[in-house]
């Protein structure tokens, strides 16, 4: 509900012609229900947004500030890169499955394709009073940073950017473009400490309806690393190796870890990447028959599939070639493994490999619902995606 009240030098009854409102005692009143993420007015000379340290994000994400148009997420923790995204894009109340409200965005279409986020930024919304504009796969792509850059210095009315970005250097390219704005702020993900951790492990059990001993809990955070989306993955596979449980204990934690050195089942994963059909079978049947669980090599190649699919969106977002990612890699690759690991990465992109995880994950949870089928359902995933990289290497 909007309501003017003018009141003017001479009374409340203005003077014949043009009112003139007294500059003292003018006064517009504005009262409206606005939603929590209702886009001021745009205001390219705004204060200059105090920017936020990594410990700060999470604070800022609870209550996002609808001041900032412009939202990037940057950091060398693509996992939490792209969580902490999501869950903004989530705050904004839009439908995220509209592509009327929603429009995804890759950092290298919009540098390929001059003028086409201002021009997104600058359509007039069909059926919402705002839309997110989401990019994602940033780097130092010069043409987005230009079109930031014009949004910026001239808002757009009707739209929210949010940007994913890899590390970015301070005081140069985009980070510094949204730093220096008024209307943009810069976040940074950097990879995860102990007490982060635990919050990671808490919204999974929370998720399952499950609990976990101390002991349990202890252990698994010793395995778990910096990366979130590598982190997620491992607690998301003990969830579901101790499906149908109230509790996960430290036996459940051992079984998960001590797939890290398995030699017997190492060769039946590196011949599904490596799309060698005839060499998984033998590989997979030698494990099975020395008594070893179908479920540690899926466990293997989620693993390895996770830490891969990292790296290529590495590749991707930073416009680097395989053995240069390999090469960089934290933990470092073991050096008899690189030329499989870049030969996989050459094959796979991103979107692929989620979809092989997928495909991993539904058949992990199979195994623990009819455990006297798992490894004929182990074997058919496993296999199906030894297949697809053999056609991948073939098309390649």
């Amino acid at each position: 509900m909007l309501r003017i009240k003018h009141e003017y030098a001479g009374g409340t009854a203005p003077p014949s012609g043009l009112p003139a409102i007294s500059p003292t005692r003018g006064e517009i009143t504005l009262l409206a229900a606005a939603s929590p993420f209702t886009l001021p007015p745009p205001h390219a000379n705004s204060p200059r947004m105090a920017q936020k340290k990594g410990y700060e994000v999470d604070s800022w994400l609870a209550r996002p500030d609808p001041a900032m148009a412009i939202v990037l997420f940057y950091g060398p923790d693509r996992g939490l890169v792209a969580e902490r995204a999501k869950t903004f894009a989530a705050k904004t109340g839009l439908p995220l499955d509209d592509p009327f409200s929603v429009v995804k965005l890759g950092g290298a279409e919009v540098d390929r394709d001059e003028g086409r986020l201002l021009d997104e930024a600058r359509t007039v919304p069909m059926f919402s009073d705002r839309r997110l504009l989401w990019v994602r796969n940033a780097s130092g792509q010069k043409g987005l940073a230009d079109d930031i850059k014009a949004l910026t210095a001239e808002p757009a009315r009707d739209a929210i950017i949010l940007i994913e970005a890899g590390d970015l250097k301070k005081g140069t390219g985009l980070r510094a473009i949204v730093e220096a704005a008024g209307n943009a702020i810069a976040l940074p993900c950097y990879a995860d400490e102990a007490r982060d951790l635990d919050t990671v492990i808490d919204d999974e059990l929370r998720r399952a309806g499950m609990s976990m001993t101390l002991d349990a809990r202890q252990a698994l955070r010793r395995n778990l690393g910096g990366d979130r989306l590598a982190s997620r993955g491992e607690i998301e596979k003990l969830v579901l190796y101790a499906h149908g449980r109230k509790e996960i204990g430290i036996e459940d934690v051992d079984a998960m870890s001590g797939d890290v050195s398995g030699a017997s089942f190492d060769a039946a994963v590196d011949a599904m990447l490596d799309g060698k059909v005839g060499d998984f079978d033998i590989s997979f049947n030698r494990h099975c028959q020395s008594g070893g669980h179908p479920f540690l090599v899926l466990s293997s190649a989620m693993r390895q599939l996770q830490a891969i699919q990292v790296m290529r969106g590495q590749m991707e977002s930073q416009g680097r070639n395989a053995a240069s990612v390999v090469a960089g890699a934290r933990p470092p690759v073991f050096f008899a493994r690189r030329k499989l690991v870049e030969k996989t990465l050459e094959r796979w992109n991103v979107e692929a490999l989620g979809r092989a995880l997928n495909r991993l994950q539904t058949a992990v949870l199979q195994t623990r619902k009819r455990p006297d089928l798992s490894e004929a359902l182990a074997r058919q995933a496993l296999l199906g995606i030894a297949v697809e990289s053999a056609r991948l290497g073939q098309r390649g």
